[in-house]
């Protein structure tokens, strides 16, 4: 059988990425309005967010794994499938209950991204694998920035049930492409699945995730915050010494442990971090009145302010991949972190004019385009060939504590932070001012681990095969 073009097989990838980054934006300009939508309470309905970046962070290695063992393809396609059966319960549904559901199927998508990134290694050569990484690592933040708009603006004039049937359309033509134009997998790892780590896993990640997500809302000295938190440490570290003793275990600790790994997978935190800090902070800012802190845009305003950060990231990951053979990897994750931390800078030193957030906003895209495209060429540098899918999940996973972490840090900080105005609890400008200090020293934090991940050929590493 004839493989499709690797140009098409590349766009359709990206597409999927697409798809899977809009489920994170798909229901923000509703949850002001969700309790009264679905008749529930602000609590309850705040679980339509929460369960999918929980289910996004236990499913993404899991899936990884699954995708080195079984076909990449196929778990992508199964992925998809997932995502149009949950948009399709929370489109028919009128109840909470039914929409937590559906958001839950819908965040297991999030493993379309380092499974694409993993497929690209295996049928793209050395030369053409950087940009189209980039291009890959980019549907992260261009799905979420041209979905909020898109979004607001369809919550403004059509049912909300609208959002969920786009949604469902988008999965099935993802789907459709995949089938089409991603060719089967020729490269896959033996062994047997660890239902055991797989599960021991998922209620580490769930405990420490309600704790950093759920926290500042149950109170961080509540019961069920301590023993979230607490319990997840205590499973996770049970978890990991039977991972190491396991034949084939989840994820490989010891291929974890590696320098080049472990260093890029702790500053995926900071830069998680820094990038959720920017879509909690800049949006808020920008729809705040005037008569605060804010700038009394309403809600399509301050998403098309926030859109160009995403379409940057698209336009440089040519740019990007270029760097990537030029200079290597390390180094384009170095200056991407320095390009964050100038971009909050920036905007501590002048934040009076939207026009200061739109380019703060733009620096940030670019730095997030070039870290989010090293970081996958730095783990398939260092990683074996079989364990690809496995470990570029494993760092998804640790972006994906970066922005849980931004989430409940920041949402803390403006909520404790605030005056009255007219009724109404309003974030002081000092409260943002605190928020850009947190994404610096996470962007900070970042470079500094940056400069101790070994140093590796610029291009034509072994593991990356031809």
């Amino acid at each position: 059988m004839q493989h499709p073009p690797r140009f098409l097989t590349v766009a359709v990838l990206a597409f999927a990425g697409l798809c899977s980054s809009f489920m994170f934006t798909l229901v923000v300009p509703l949850q002001a309005e969700l309790p009264t939508l679905l008749d529930a309470s602000r609590e309850d309905t705040s679980w339509v967010v929460t369960i999918t970046l929980l289910v996004a962070a236990v499913a993404t290695p899991i899936s990884g794994r699954l995708g080195d063992m079984y076909g990449k393809r196929r778990v992508v396609a199964v992925l998809l499938v997932l995502l149009v059966a949950g948009s399709l319960i929370a489109a028919l549904s009128g109840s909470i209950t039914g929409v937590i559901v559906g958001r839950a199927l819908q965040g297991g998508v999030t493993g379309v991204i380092p499974l694409g990134i993993a497929i690209m290694r295996d049928v793209l050569p050395p030369r053409r694998l950087g940009t189209a990484v980039a291009l890959m690592s980019a549907t992260m933040g261009v799905g979420g920035a041209i979905g909020m708009p898109v979004a607001a603006y369809l919550a403004l004039h059509t049912d909300w049930h609208t959002l969920f049937w786009l949604a469902a359309a988008l999965g099935a033509v993802g789907l459709a492409l995949v089938l089409l134009f991603v060719p089967e997998d020729i490269l896959r790892t033996s062994g047997r699945l660890d239902i055991l780590g797989a599960i021991g896993l998922a209620v580490a990640l769930t405990g420490l995730l309600l704790f950093v997500s759920r926290g500042a809302e149950w109170g961080w000295s509540s019961a069920a915050t301590l023993a979230c938190g607490l319990g997840g440490l205590v499973v996770l570290l049970v978890w990991g010494a039977y991972e190491l003793r396991v034949r084939d275990p989840l994820l490989d600790l010891r291929v974890a442990a590696r320098p080049a790994v472990l260093f890029t997978n702790i500053a995926a935190v900071g830069m998680g971090f820094a990038l959720f800090s920017s879509n909690v902070a800049f949006p808020q800012l920008l729809e705040l009145p005037e008569s605060g802190s804010g700038f009394g845009l309403d809600m399509l305003g301050a998403a098309l302010i926030v859109m160009p950060a995403g379409l940057v990231m698209m336009v440089i990951s040519p740019l990007s991949g270029w760097l990537e053979r030029t200079i290597g990897p390390r180094p384009l994750f170095t200056g991407g972190a320095g390009f964050i931390v100038l971009a909050y800078v920036f905007v501590l030193l002048w934040s009076s004019e939207i026009w200061h957030i739109l380019v703060a906003n733009l620096l940030i895209g670019v730095g997030i385009g070039f870290t989010f495209a090293a970081m996958p060429m730095i783990i398939m540098r260092a990683v074996p060939a079989d364990e690809t899918g496995a470990s570029n999940g494993l760092n998804a996973l640790f972006r994906s504590v970066g922005t849980s972490s931004a989430s409940a840090v920041l949402g803390g900080v403006l909520a404790a932070m605030s005056v009255e105005v007219d009724g109404v609890a309003v974030p002081t400008r000092e409260a943002f001012e605190v928020c850009f200090w947190l994404a610096i020293a996470a962007g900070i934090v970042a470079v500094v681990l940056s400069l101790f991940i070994p140093r590796q050929p610029v291009e034509g590493h072994p593991s990356i095969r031809d």
